[in-house]
């Protein structure tokens, strides 16, 4: 009975993090941020960047831990493990090296907005429509790389099983709703790189398809 209850705050915990992160990234409050502040929101990004932060500093913070352990892989299995973990680390530095990580933050807005640059139509995000690098392969590499990171453990605890399963149901709809704002901002050319290129695993070799295609 107590496993349920730590699995049920786990849950409303993570739920805090994935509700207040998603409504602070609609266009909705974005567009209200506009209205009352105007280019300062160029702003924005960083400060969504610490609260989401924050909030789930809070989440792992206050989530029970309780010591029930679903598995202990013993050698070799626990170093073949560790081996693959740091592999998909090693994917996910090459997903992101294909984005403005210094956008990505927040922090090349705040520099625009100084200059005197920043666009008030970008909302707080330049976005750019990225086909290269590990970009190929996935539409959504660093949450495949990130899946992989998190599932190669050579111990699961409960609460570790908790978080993963509730992360990829997360990626899942963070990434239907990024499309939403990809297809919104790019029309036409999202939905041929779309139907080419897989949401998450890549299952197939897209290069040749990516080539033939004007994107």
């Amino acid at each position: 009975m107590n496993l349920v209850v730590d699995g049920l705050i786990i849950l409303g915990l993570f739920l805090l993090f994935g509700v207040s992160h998603s409504i602070l990234a609609s266009n909705k409050i974005k567009f209200w941020m506009i209205r009352r502040f105007g280019t300062k929101i160029a702003f924005y990004r960083l400060f969504y960047t610490l609260s989401s932060l924050v909030v789930f500093y809070i989440f792992y913070a206050f989530s029970p831990k309780p010591n029930v352990i679903i598995y202990d892989l013993q050698p070799p299995l626990d170093i073949l493990m560790v081996i693959l973990q740091a592999l998909s680390l090693v994917g996910i530095i090459w997903a992101a090296r294909s984005i403005d990580i210094w956008e990505f933050l927040g922090i090349r807005q705040i520099q625009r907005y100084f200059k005197g640059t920043y666009k008030i139509e970008e909302l707080d995000e330049n976005l750019t429509f990225i086909v290269g690098g590990a970009f190929k392969y996935s539409r959504h590499p660093i949450y495949f790389f990130s899946i992989l990171f998190l599932s190669f453990r050579p111990e699961m605890d409960f609460f570790y099983f908790t978080f993963l399963i509730l992360s990829i149901i997360y990626f899942n709809i963070g990434s239907y709703f990024e499309e939403k704002k990809l297809i919104e901002r790019f029309g036409v050319r999202y939905l041929k790189y779309k139907k080419i290129v897989p949401k998450f695993i890549p299952y197939k070799s897209t290069k040749s398809d990516l080539a033939k295609e004007e994107i």
